[in-house]
């Protein structure tokens, strides 16, 4: 098989082989290529030294990365590409990273310390496709399988365990039996992991094509690194609405959702305090009131242990508060929610709940086309430039303080006139918003509309 090089990298190759080194693309390009997807980057591995390499590079520029574990990026056409000196790793004692390295002139040797097969593939165009360790087999059989012996492998780095499952729902592969075994042995190792690194594979975890199989035969490992979780594994919702245990929902509920990262995320944690809210009643139904709520001040703690950023944790958290509101295709709720957390946040909610709606059963994908028409209400409601913002309200905070509103006051009243509006009670008109701003007095109140 044939892989096709950008020019930029080919020129970094072609110049460590007029050296006379060798030179392969290696890693996740390979990979990517031989499935049919276009490379988001490319690395080469060499047997030239890091002083070599920079010898080669003459009149490009070279940026010395990690020039100590043999890695220069090489900048090409304006593009960065990483070159590495073949290696052997030395002991990982933190299980994250060698103490040492110790450089090598075989290309065997350095794929032999690679994570998994389908990642441990090299190629150059006069010997085509390098496969030791049977990683083409692998992609072609849909398996994630460790370089030799999963367990050594996980010590040696356990984040490979999350990378593992990351790749497998990224791809639809399943994890081959002895490296899934390792997996369920060695899980505890990711304690050890800084959290930044979690989170980085949690969110691509969660983005992939098929993570819910994954979900429920790994739950062990989602519990060790979200303890919370825990409590929601084989918990019987007890309801009419439901045909999964609470964890089991939410791995169908991410799967059979948009892919988008705070939707993906919300459907995530969105059920995580479900049953610390139960409630059975006298017929035996399971009943979980305020369960939203108290599921998004869980996930916020959560995320924030693992390091997600700020704006990720607010919209997250945002979609999980509001998930539970019963879709309904009417202009006012529809314009109440907007007026909340705008249009963006509202499409996202929508795909929240049929994500929701799907891992449910059956007869609630009746919500799903209840959802659509109310994206579609929505986006024709701003279209036409129907008020139900602050924003788009005729009279602005500077109008109140004209007439003796003050401080909180001020929003509070703009929050009550903007509610009124959108419930037919005031016309949107600056001369009727003031009177009515009159009329309720300076004291201003909260807004009466309760999602």
């Amino acid at each position: 098989m044939d892989i096709s090089i950008p020019i930029n990298v080919k020129e970094v190759l072609d110049r460590l082989e007029r050296g006379g080194f060798e030179a392969y693309i290696v890693g996740g390009c390979v990979r990517d290529s031989i499935l049919g997807k276009k490379p988001k980057d490319y690395d080469i591995t060499t047997n030239a030294l890091p002083d070599e390499i920079i010898a080669c590079m003459d009149g490009m520029k070279v940026i010395e990365t990690g020039i100590k574990h043999g890695t220069v990026t090489v900048i090409s056409s304006g593009e960065a590409v990483e070159v590495t000196t073949y290696r052997i790793d030395g002991k990982y004692t933190d299980h994250r990273r060698p103490d040492s390295v110790k450089f090598s002139d075989s290309l065997e040797k350095d794929l032999s310390r690679r994570d998994f097969t389908v990642n441990a593939m090299a190629y150059s165009d006069k010997t085509g496709i390098i496969d030791i360790f049977g990683g083409q087999q692998d992609l072609f059989s849909g398996r994630i399988r460790c370089v030799g012996e999963p367990a050594v492998r996980f010590e040696e780095d356990a984040l490979r365990i999350f990378r593992a499952l990351r790749f497998a729902s990224a791809l639809g592969f399943r994890i081959d039996p002895l490296t899934a075994s390792a997996i369920h042995e060695k899980k505890q190792l990711l304690k050890e992991i800084a959290s930044e690194r979690i989170m980085n594979e949690l969110t691509d975890f969660v983005m992939g094509t098929a993570p819910c199989d994954l979900m429920i035969e790994f739950d062990d490992v989602f519990c060790t690194i979200i303890p919370e979780f825990a409590k929601c594994v084989g918990f019987d919702q007890k309801s009419r609405y439901h045909v999964y245990d609470v964890w089991e929902h939410t791995a169908h509920a991410v799967e059979n959702s948009k892919a988008d990262k705070e939707v993906r995320l919300a459907l995530f944690f969105h059920d995580i305090e479900k049953p610390t809210c139960c409630r059975i009643d006298e017929e035996g139904h399971g009943h979980f009131p305020g369960h939203e709520k108290r599921s998004a001040e869980t996930a916020e703690r959560i995320m924030r242990r693992l390091k997600f950023d700020g704006d990720t944790i607010k919209n997250t958290c945002e979609l999980i508060k509001y998930h539970y509101i019963t879709p309904v295709d009417d202009k006012r709720v529809v314009k109440h929610l907007i007026s909340v957390m705008g249009l963006g946040m509202f499409d996202k909610l929508a795909e929240v709940m049929k994500g929701d709606s799907r891992a449910k059963q059956s007869f609630c994908l009746e919500r799903v086309n209840t959802l659509d028409a109310m994206k579609y209400l929505a986006h024709e409601i701003i279209e036409n430039g129907e008020c139900c913002t602050l924003h788009g309200l005729a009279i602005k905070g500077s109008d109140l303080e004209d007439i003796g509103f003050e401080g909180r006051q001020i929003g509070e009243a703009l929050d009550q006139l903007l509610v009124m509006v959108i419930d037919e009670k005031l016309p949107n008109e600056r001369s009727a918003l003031i009177d009515a701003a009159r009329d309720f007095g300076s004291s201003g109140r909260k807004r009466v509309f309760e999602l």
